[in-house]
């Protein structure tokens, strides 16, 4: 039998949404891909898997991966209900990061089987599509050895993250994903220790521009990059 690729990306824009509903729609998408894939396998059929990139923002919320230590969450959690902010603990890779308002966060939902099957060639090209968005914004960015995610100054010790990664794949098929610092308040991540890196500091589009950009242009940028690295076809139904 002959697999048919669907190379075809569906782009979800979400807007300014609740951590929890958000996930709750990524977890809805990823389980109905995974139940695609297990009925092909099962019953030797050929139904394509969709594909799916989730652009949004959020309310503050502090987010620890399956295997991040709580220990560098830096606030009480009775504090963190007093401060309206939220935390969730959740199935992606990574340590501990901040959502909030003024970031750009990404979850592609990914058949990777469509495209490669390399979760390192994926965290890769997820880190590239942002330091092309970051270059068109007059920033020189790029990558620090064994630290996934997008840094500025990255060639010297005083590198700072302004895009942090963390996925997760089942069956090839990818969730979570990337949140980019655009006009973050930076004084959240002072109440954690973020991705678990107690010596690199955090910065953001706006810190490093002394300029306001628009939140919409900057997820049109990236979106833009990420189907021109990923090589995906757009799909517009």
């Amino acid at each position: 039998m002959n697999t048919i690729l669907n190379k075809k990306v569906k782009h979800i824009q979400l807007g300014h949404i609740e951590y929890k509903k958000a996930l709750e729609i990524q977890e809805e998408i990823f389980q109905k891909t995974i139940k695609t894939k297990i009925e092909n396998r099962k019953n030797e059929s050929n139904l394509l898997t969709e594909n799916h990139v989730i652009s949004c923002s959020h309310p503050h919320v502090y987010t620890i991966g399956k295997s991040g230590d709580e220990k560098n969450l830096l606030l009480d959690k009775e504090i963190i209900k007093k401060k309206n902010l939220d935390y969730f603990k959740i199935s992606r890779g990574g340590d501990i990061t901040y959502h909030g308002p003024g970031q750009i966060v990404i979850y592609p939902i990914i058949d990777l089987e469509n495209f490669f099957t390399d979760i390192h060639l994926y965290l890769r090209k997820l880190e590239e599509a942002v330091i092309k968005t970051l270059k068109f914004f007059k920033i020189k960015s790029g990558r620090i050895k064994n630290h996934t995610g997008v840094w500025v100054n990255y060639k010297s010790k005083k590198a700072k993250k302004i895009c942090a990664m963390g996925v997760k794949s089942s069956r090839w098929v990818t969730m979570h994903g990337l949140a980019l610092n655009v006009k973050t308040d930076l004084n959240y991540f002072d109440n954690i220790i973020p991705c678990g890196i107690n010596d690199k500091a955090v910065t953001s589009i706006e810190n490093e521009l002394d300029t306001s950009l628009s939140l919409r242009k900057v997820e049109k940028e990236i979106i833009k990059n990420l189907f021109k690295v990923f090589k995906f076809d757009l799909d517009k139904n």
